[in-house]
């Protein structure tokens, strides 16, 4: 026989021979959960745009399911909780004295850092509540605080509409500066969805930080200028405390939303550059969150 036709006759390698990696390469096999380039990453997501609406309306549908008055509840805790603090820092503390409008002020901050408190809190939960979920299917991850986000947008737009209600039955008119609602709460929600992909991370790896958390948020909360007017707090503080203060996230999405629906809320009480704030924290939280939590999209559900 021609030695030039032995190779071409040659028997086939012996797969038990050729490494493992050489083999699936050669065959088109690709390791499965594998994490994809952030750019591919984001064409998945977004193909999977609709599960994300579908699987937040079911969401919203099953919260209040076991309850007699069911999706009435998504107004009815704002306005409780508003109540309550109208209790305690209005009417007992005081708090209120001096701030015209103040039900309005006092709402508004409620619903407002409400929606960033609960989109963090189920952020947080996202994954760890959704582990069969996530072991069953392949899809971004991310989908899930995405969803929970979404979710939370939802119920604050309902809130919104008993909150005009509120703000116009307590005298307020209704101005043009009521259009800077939609650009304040565009920035709040991309905020909130950087802040809940982070936190989504942590909390598949630290199933403890869903139960420090509240205490956190609710710090927060007082720092934030929800029950007050913190413009007249912090005059006698050192310059750099009123610096922090001013640049905390919760309090330039507050501000915006108060500067917005109340006229009686002049531009002196908000933070300085307030609207570049805004930009800043959602473009920085967006960013920062959502590549932080890609980062570890293979770990997810593992262990």
């Amino acid at each position: 026989m021609p030695t030039a036709l032995a190779p071409a006759l040659a028997p086939a390698a012996d797969p038990a021979s050729v490494p493992a990696a050489v083999f699936a390469t050669a065959h088109g096999l690709t390791v499965s959960g594998a994490r994809p380039g952030i750019v591919e990453y984001t064409r998945q997501l977004w193909r999977r745009r609709h599960f994300i609406t579908e699987f937040a309306a079911a969401r919203q549908s099953a919260v209040y399911t076991d309850a007699r008055l069911g999706q009435l509840w998504q107004v009815l805790t704002p306005l409780f909780n508003a109540g309550v603090y109208f209790l305690v820092f209005g009417a007992l503390l005081g708090s209120g004295k001096g701030i015209p409008d103040y039900i309005p002020f006092l709402c508004t901050g409620i619903f407002v850092f409400t929606f960033t408190q609960s989109a963090v809190l189920a952020g947080t939960r996202s994954v760890s509540a959704n582990l069969g979920l996530v072991r069953a299917l392949h899809f971004p991850r991310a989908c899930l605080p995405l969803a929970d986000t979404l979710l939370q947008l939802r119920q604050l737009l309902l809130s919104l509409g008993v909150l005009a209600v509120i703000v116009v039955a307590t005298g307020v008119p209704i101005t043009a500066r009521w259009l800077l609602a939609v650009p304040a709460l565009a920035l709040q929600a991309v905020f909130n969805a950087g802040a809940a992909l982070a936190m989504a991370r942590i909390g598949a790896r630290t199933t403890d930080v869903a139960q420090l958390l509240p205490f956190l948020l609710r710090t927060w909360m007082y720092m934030s200028g929800i029950f007050y007017d913190l413009s007249r707090i912090t005059a006698g503080l050192p310059r750099p405390v009123i610096v922090l203060l001013d640049v905390n996230p919760a309090r330039v999405y507050v501000g915006l939303m108060r500067y917005a629906l109340i006229d009686s809320v002049s531009r002196a009480q908000l933070p300085p550059h307030v609207w570049p704030l805004a930009l800043i924290w959602a473009t920085v939280a967006g960013g920062a969150g959502y590549a932080f939590f890609w980062s570890s999209e293979e770990e997810y559900g593992r262990g």
